[in-house]
């Protein structure tokens, strides 16, 4: 059954109240029932009180003698609420019946040895009644007093109230039913709104907002969640759209220089020498394209979390001075001093090739940028347990600091084509290092400090 939500509700909310119903209808015909049966059972109770106080018995024997409350006209008649008596003996042999039973006899149990209710029919009328055991001196059963009450007023009430219950139930959950509907319909006017509003939004206009509802109920808290996930989709939008602008860019200036190269080359003929410099210039282009693709596809591995992480114990001052002989040569051409305050036996929980890239970036980043006859220092801080990574480069201004991990970011002075790179080095440390949990920080002042935090 395929309903509408507004249905649905309404569905749910009439089951519901179909249950409820249902229980408070069960209680009250309950409690009429069992109030018009208990107002019967009282009856016939001060019935049998004011018969057996007509009554004697001597051993065995019952005496009948004083006869006024059997000779009523109530006993008589049988039309209107007749009240029926009959007396036995002990073995079941009838001694007295009021003139209205005629030829009738109330049922019997000669095996109650207490009083008990419990409903009968005579002459096709419903009748109430209660046998009640004669004792004598001797607590010994004599006879049986049997008093029997018409039920056809209680049976008419309950026969009424049965089909009135019957009536209002369906009719009760059909009203419900609409009631609810409609009462959906107006609480579910907002949702709708937000609906049309939502489905106008495409890539064209992707800056558009659902209008906020004035209550701040969930309604309200829907429309702000799917405005902060448009938000969130335009701004991954508009990065993909700035990263698509800038590796284009990157790309370009390589495949610019190889193609400019290459046509000075087949202008005329030139000298061996001439051709080793162009062609070495080409080969450097080429590995820049290829270095950049490299970390671009790292970038995508990063950003799928395709990368697992395998945490092992590392030893600080080995890692980094695997990196000191790896950058060793561009150490020595640039006259770069590389000085590692690492007390000895630091180790740390963490994944080794990973947080060998993040460093392997980091000081790579710091030859690139320092000054010629400056230093790197890298001090490990006991106190906080971070890594500090300083160099003497020309620093980095307030308004950049900001955005040095976003990809092929780089600041106004460091864009030099002397100074190679795609500025992919530090988004991938800073990913890398949100992978491993670790607390990456730039600042600058006259040159610049980066701070990871283990």
């Amino acid at each position: 059954m395929n309903l509408g939500f507004r249905n649905r509700i309404a569905l749910f909310s009439a089951l519901a109240a179909a249950v409820t119903i249902g229980l408070v209808f069960l209680v009250v015909y309950g409690v009429v029932y069992f109030t018009a049966y208990n107002h019967l059972d009282e009856d016939i109770r001060q019935e049998k009180e004011e018969v057996l106080n007509n009554l004697r018995w001597s051993g065995d024997s019952i005496i009948i003698d004083q006869m006024p409350e059997w000779e009523e006209k109530e006993h008589q008649q049988i039309e209107v609420n007749p009240t029926f008596l009959q007396l036995l003996d002990a073995g079941g042999q009838l001694l007295f019946r009021s003139a209205n039973l005629k030829n009738d006899i109330l049922l019997f149990d000669p095996q109650l040895s207490r009083e008990a209710y419990f409903n009968s029919r005579i002459t096709d009328q419903r009748i109430r009644q209660g046998q009640f055991p004669i004792l004598n001196e001797r607590n010994s059963v004599i006879g049986h007093l049997t008093v029997g009450i018409s039920q056809e007023e209680s049976a008419v009430v309950l026969h009424n109230l049965r089909n009135t219950l019957w009536i209002a139930f369906p009719l009760l959950l059909i009203i419900l039913f609409l009631a609810t509907a409609l009462a959906a319909s107006k609480g579910i006017a907002p949702v709708q709104r937000l609906i049309q509003s939502a489905s106008g939004i495409s890539e064209a206009n992707i800056d558009a907002r659902l209008p906020l509802p004035e209550n701040k109920d969930e309604i309200y808290q829907l429309a702000t969640t799917i405005n902060e996930l448009l938000q969130r989709v335009e701004n991954g939008i508009q990065r993909e759209k700035q990263f698509t602008a800038d590796a284009s860019h990157e790309i370009r200036t390589p495949l610019t220089a190889i193609r400019g190269t290459l046509e000075v080359l087949v202008r005329k003929q030139r000298e061996p020498a001439q051709y080793e410099e162009k062609i070495g210039r080409v080969i450097r282009e080429v590995d820049r394209l290829n270095a950049m693709l490299d970390q671009l596809l790292q970038l995508a591995r990063l950003e799928n979390n395709s990368i697992p992480v395998n945490r092992t114990t590392v030893d600080l001052n080995t890692l980094l001075r695997a990196l000191s002989e790896k950058w060793q040569p561009r150490l020595s051409e640039k006259s770069i001093a590389l000085r590692l305050h690492i007390p000895p036996a630091t180790v740390l929980h963490t994944d080794a090739t990973l947080l060998h890239i993040i460093l392997d970036n980091l000081i790579g980043n710091a030859i690139k940028y320092g000054h010629s006859g400056g230093q790197i220092v890298c001090t490990w801080l006991p106190e906080n347990a971070s890594l500090a990574i300083r160099d003497n480069g020309p620093g980095i201004p307030a308004e950049h600091l900001p955005h040095v991990f976003e990809r092929f970011y780089r600041a106004d002075e460091a864009r030099s084509t002397t100074v190679p790179g795609a500025g992919l080095g530090l988004s991938i440390a800073k990913k890398l290092a949100d992978l491993l949990g670790i607390e990456l920080r730039v600042s600058s002042r006259a040159g610049v400090e980066v701070v990871l935090g283990f």
